[in-house]
């Protein structure tokens, strides 16, 4: 069981996650990582947090989408 789930909306956002493990990591927290895009997979979203044990969701969301038209 993870007490913390870092959630990114696409895999280019890793580079800030990455950042949230290194701090997590400083503070001994237990932490979860998926990529799963709310706007494009709402009900694997929906499922994967109903069923997590996690404490706290982090969720990181960039711009991948937003040139698109």
């Amino acid at each position: 069981m993870a007490d913390v789930t870092v959630i990114c909306g696409s895999a280019s956002d890793g580079p800030v996650a990455e950042k949230v493990f290194e701090t997590l990591k400083e503070h001994g927290v237990s932490y979860d990582y998926k990529v799963i895009s709310a706007h494009r997979d709402p009900e694997r979203l929906d499922e994967y947090v109903k069923a997590s044990d996690a404490r706290v969701f982090i969720a990181i969301a960039g711009l991948s989408a937003a040139s698109r038209e």
